[in-house]
């Protein structure tokens, strides 16, 4: 057996950062804490955007190329026991519905308003009949969201008790490899840091400066 690299830093700190985030979405929007909740979505963007560059320029297992898969293999990889060395089948395509979702809810919240004191940063630029529906569109698609974050976890349960376990392989960014020793198939995070941080910087000192500094002025 070979314990082969399969997930690059940034992959794997991306999937628990993500979820960090969503859950101070969540939390930030139930507690009405509007600027939090901006300052989280853009956090949320600058993950999002530095991920999807990261699936063209990345490691080999983090490319966005290796998420299509037919409905052919979906069916074949359920029907199989072998555990591929990146993402299987059925879970690219979860990563994809992830990626809609999240991108949507996204898109939707910067063009969203409350009517009274707080607006997106693109309300301005649409028009109101647009501002309506993405108000509808982001309460509607964090439901759906959440319901795929539930769907996920199962598979990760079932994932577990079939002897796959996915979390720790996402922790660890290794897996058991019976055969030989393949090709490397990542590439050192450095790059996709660099990325995220001057998104993460241009997001904040733009569209964020106001709510970090109502936040900070807090402290």
């Amino acid at each position: 057996m070979f314990k082969v690299k399969v997930w690059d830093g940034f992959v794997r700190s991306f999937h628990w950062l993500l979820v960090f985030s969503i859950a101070v979405l969540y939390f930030s929007i139930e507690e009405g804490m509007i600027e939090l909740h901006f300052i989280a979505g853009f956090f949320t963007l600058a993950l999002i955007l530095t991920r999807l560059i990261w699936g063209v320029i990345g490691s080999k297992t983090a490319k966005l190329s290796a998420l299509i898969h037919s409905p052919q293999a979906v069916i074949t990889s359920l029907k199989t026991n072998k555990t591929p060395l990146g993402h299987s089948a059925p879970g690219s395509y979860m990563v994809l519905l992830f990626f809609i979702l999240i991108i949507t809810q996204l898109v939707s919240g910067l063009m969203s308003s409350d009517g009274i004191l707080t607006d997106g940063p693109l309300a301005q630029y649409v028009s109101s009949s647009t501002v309506d529906f993405a108000n509808w569109l982001h309460s509607l698609n964090f439901d759906i969201l959440l319901y795929a974050i539930g769907l996920h976890v199962l598979a990760i349960v079932i994932y577990k008790i079939k002897g796959k376990p996915l979390v720790k392989a996402m922790i660890t960014g290794t897996k058991q490899q019976p055969n030989e020793k393949p090709a490397i198939l990542t590439k050192a995070p450095w790059l996709a840091w660099v990325v995220f941080l001057i998104l993460l910087v241009v997001l904040m000192t733009t569209w964020g400066s106001e709510p970090l500094s109502y936040l900070l002025n807090l402290g």
